[in-house]
Protein backbone atom coordinates (compact mmCIF):
# COMPACT_ATOMS: atom_id res chain seq x y z
CA UNK A 1 0.00 0.00 0.00
CA UNK A 2 1.36 3.69 -1.18
CA UNK A 3 2.95 5.42 2.26
CA UNK A 4 1.03 8.68 1.26
CA UNK A 5 -2.84 6.06 1.56
CA UNK A 6 -2.03 4.41 4.92
CA UNK A 7 -0.98 7.53 6.21
CA UNK A 8 -4.11 9.51 5.16
CA UNK A 9 -6.45 6.42 6.35
CA UNK A 10 -4.19 6.65 10.13
CA UNK A 11 -5.18 10.41 10.17
CA UNK A 12 -8.77 9.86 8.85
CA UNK A 13 -9.34 7.28 11.79
CA UNK A 14 -7.46 9.06 13.80
CA UNK A 15 -9.86 11.80 13.42
CA UNK A 16 -13.18 10.45 12.88
CA UNK A 17 -12.96 8.39 16.57
CA UNK A 18 -11.96 11.42 18.16
CA UNK A 19 -8.09 9.86 18.82
CA UNK A 20 -9.68 6.63 20.51
CA UNK A 21 -8.03 4.49 17.69
CA UNK A 22 -4.83 4.96 17.87
CA UNK A 23 -1.84 4.76 15.02
CA UNK A 24 -0.68 1.62 16.12
CA UNK A 25 -3.91 -0.56 16.46
CA UNK A 26 -4.70 0.78 12.89
CA UNK A 27 -1.16 -0.22 10.89
CA UNK A 28 -2.27 -3.44 12.61
CA UNK A 29 -5.35 -3.16 10.50
CA UNK A 30 -3.81 -1.67 7.03
CA UNK A 31 -0.68 -3.15 6.99
CA UNK A 32 1.65 -5.33 9.07
CA UNK A 33 5.08 -2.97 8.46
CA UNK A 34 5.19 0.52 9.91
CA UNK A 35 5.36 2.89 7.45
CA UNK A 36 8.89 4.92 6.50
CA UNK A 37 9.06 8.22 8.37
CA UNK A 38 8.73 11.61 6.71
CA UNK A 39 11.30 14.30 7.99
CA UNK A 40 9.01 16.54 10.09
CA UNK A 41 9.22 20.03 7.77
CA UNK A 42 9.60 23.26 9.92
CA UNK A 43 11.29 26.86 10.41
CA UNK A 44 14.08 26.31 12.95
CA UNK A 45 13.70 29.86 13.89
CA UNK A 46 9.97 29.11 15.26
CA UNK A 47 9.53 28.02 19.62
CA UNK A 48 13.19 27.19 19.79
CA UNK A 49 14.09 26.94 23.27
CA UNK A 50 16.78 28.36 26.11
CA UNK A 51 17.93 24.95 28.18
CA UNK A 52 17.64 27.72 30.89
CA UNK A 53 13.56 27.93 30.21
CA UNK A 54 13.19 24.06 30.28
CA UNK A 55 14.89 20.80 31.25
CA UNK A 56 14.80 17.78 29.72
CA UNK A 57 15.16 14.15 30.40
CA UNK A 58 18.15 12.83 28.37
CA UNK A 59 18.94 9.41 28.36
CA UNK A 60 20.71 7.83 25.62
CA UNK A 61 18.66 5.17 24.02
CA UNK A 62 18.75 2.22 21.38
CA UNK A 63 16.20 3.85 18.40
CA UNK A 64 13.73 0.82 19.03
CA UNK A 65 12.95 1.84 22.01
CA UNK A 66 13.41 5.55 22.04
CA UNK A 67 9.05 6.36 21.39
CA UNK A 68 8.55 3.38 23.87
CA UNK A 69 10.50 4.99 26.43
CA UNK A 70 9.35 8.53 25.26
CA UNK A 71 5.61 7.05 25.87
CA UNK A 72 6.51 5.64 29.73
CA UNK A 73 8.13 9.24 30.42
CA UNK A 74 4.88 10.84 29.06
CA UNK A 75 2.93 8.44 32.09
CA UNK A 76 5.63 8.71 34.50
CA UNK A 77 5.56 12.41 34.28
CA UNK A 78 1.65 12.47 34.29
CA UNK A 79 1.47 10.59 37.65
CA UNK A 80 3.85 13.06 39.05
CA UNK A 81 1.39 15.54 38.26
CA UNK A 82 -1.63 13.99 39.70
CA UNK A 83 0.23 13.58 43.22
CA UNK A 84 -0.78 11.44 45.76
CA UNK A 85 -4.21 12.53 46.29
CA UNK A 86 -5.54 13.18 42.76
CA UNK A 87 -4.00 9.83 41.03
CA UNK A 88 -5.50 7.34 42.73
CA UNK A 89 -8.92 8.31 42.47
CA UNK A 90 -8.38 9.24 38.33
CA UNK A 91 -5.94 6.47 37.51
CA UNK A 92 -7.86 3.66 36.45
CA UNK A 93 -9.68 6.24 33.88
CA UNK A 94 -6.64 8.09 32.84
CA UNK A 95 -5.15 4.82 31.65
CA UNK A 96 -8.20 3.87 29.73
CA UNK A 97 -9.77 6.72 28.04
CA UNK A 98 -6.58 9.67 28.55
CA UNK A 99 -3.53 7.80 28.22
CA UNK A 100 -4.47 6.16 24.76
CA UNK A 101 -5.15 9.45 23.54
CA UNK A 102 -1.67 10.86 24.67
CA UNK A 103 -0.22 7.97 23.06
CA UNK A 104 -1.44 8.52 19.69
CA UNK A 105 -0.53 12.19 19.74
CA UNK A 106 3.74 10.80 20.45
CA UNK A 107 3.50 8.85 17.52
CA UNK A 108 1.48 11.31 15.14
CA UNK A 109 4.39 13.85 15.93
CA UNK A 110 7.14 10.82 15.94
CA UNK A 111 5.49 9.48 12.66
CA UNK A 112 7.46 12.80 11.12
CA UNK A 113 10.29 11.69 11.91
CA UNK A 114 12.96 8.73 10.67
CA UNK A 115 13.46 6.29 13.00
CA UNK A 116 17.13 7.01 13.80
CA UNK A 117 15.96 10.65 14.79
CA UNK A 118 13.22 9.77 16.90
CA UNK A 119 15.76 9.73 19.88
CA UNK A 120 15.82 13.72 19.74
CA UNK A 121 12.53 13.61 21.10
CA UNK A 122 13.22 14.49 24.81
CA UNK A 123 10.12 15.15 27.24
CA UNK A 124 10.54 17.97 30.14
CA UNK A 125 11.16 16.79 33.25
CA UNK A 126 9.05 18.14 35.93
CA UNK A 127 5.22 18.84 35.60
CA UNK A 128 3.82 22.13 37.12
CA UNK A 129 2.08 21.65 40.60
CA UNK A 130 -0.47 24.30 42.63
CA UNK A 131 -3.56 25.13 40.01
CA UNK A 132 -0.80 25.24 36.19
CA UNK A 133 -1.50 23.40 33.57
CA UNK A 134 1.56 21.59 31.93
CA UNK A 135 1.61 18.24 32.46
CA UNK A 136 4.86 17.26 30.30
CA UNK A 137 6.67 19.17 26.95
CA UNK A 138 8.13 17.08 24.25
CA UNK A 139 10.97 18.68 22.26
CA UNK A 140 13.62 18.12 19.46
CA UNK A 141 16.68 18.47 21.13
CA UNK A 142 18.52 18.29 18.03
CA UNK A 143 16.63 21.38 16.53
CA UNK A 144 16.08 22.96 20.19
CA UNK A 145 12.66 23.24 19.24
CA UNK A 146 9.43 22.58 21.13
CA UNK A 147 6.96 20.37 19.58
CA UNK A 148 4.31 19.72 21.81
CA UNK A 149 2.59 20.57 24.96
CA UNK A 150 0.77 18.00 27.28
CA UNK A 151 -1.68 19.92 29.70
CA UNK A 152 -5.19 19.32 32.22
CA UNK A 153 -7.35 22.09 33.50
CA UNK A 154 -9.96 21.67 35.85
CA UNK A 155 -13.08 22.33 34.77
CA UNK A 156 -16.19 23.34 37.07
CA UNK A 157 -19.59 23.79 34.90
CA UNK A 158 -22.16 25.28 36.83
CA UNK A 159 -24.01 22.50 38.90
CA UNK A 160 -21.87 19.54 37.26
CA UNK A 161 -18.95 19.48 39.89
CA UNK A 162 -14.89 19.26 39.22
CA UNK A 163 -13.67 17.67 35.53
CA UNK A 164 -10.32 17.02 34.66
CA UNK A 165 -10.12 18.74 30.95
CA UNK A 166 -6.83 16.87 29.38
CA UNK A 167 -5.70 18.49 26.19
CA UNK A 168 -2.49 19.38 24.34
CA UNK A 169 -1.00 22.15 21.87
CA UNK A 170 1.12 21.81 19.05
CA UNK A 171 3.82 23.96 17.40
CA UNK A 172 1.72 23.78 14.03
CA UNK A 173 -0.27 26.61 15.08
CA UNK A 174 2.10 28.37 17.70
CA UNK A 175 0.40 26.55 20.74
CA UNK A 176 -2.87 28.67 20.37
CA UNK A 177 -5.58 25.69 19.34
CA UNK A 178 -6.59 23.02 22.31
CA UNK A 179 -6.76 19.43 21.48
CA UNK A 180 -8.73 17.50 23.10
CA UNK A 181 -7.81 14.24 24.89
CA UNK A 182 -10.22 13.85 26.90
CA UNK A 183 -12.19 14.97 30.22
CA UNK A 184 -12.14 12.78 33.93
CA UNK A 185 -15.20 13.26 36.18
CA UNK A 186 -13.44 14.22 39.52
CA UNK A 187 -16.40 15.16 42.44
CA UNK A 188 -18.47 17.97 43.40
CA UNK A 189 -15.93 19.00 45.95
CA UNK A 190 -12.80 21.27 44.80
CA UNK A 191 -9.85 18.89 43.81
CA UNK A 192 -7.02 19.01 45.57
CA UNK A 193 -3.63 21.20 43.97
CA UNK A 194 -1.22 19.44 41.50
CA UNK A 195 1.41 17.56 43.05
CA UNK A 196 -0.49 17.30 46.62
Amino acid sequence: MPNWLRKSIVVLVTVLTFGLVSPSQIYDLVDNKPPKRDTFQSKADENSLSHDEITFIQTPLAEEDALHKLIKDAESQSYIKFGERIRPVIEDEFKEIILPNIEAAIQSIASHYEEDEIKNLVISEAPTGGDTEKIFHIADKGKNQELIRFHVRKDHPPQAGYWFNFHYHTAVDNFEEHHELGSIYWDKNTPPKWMS
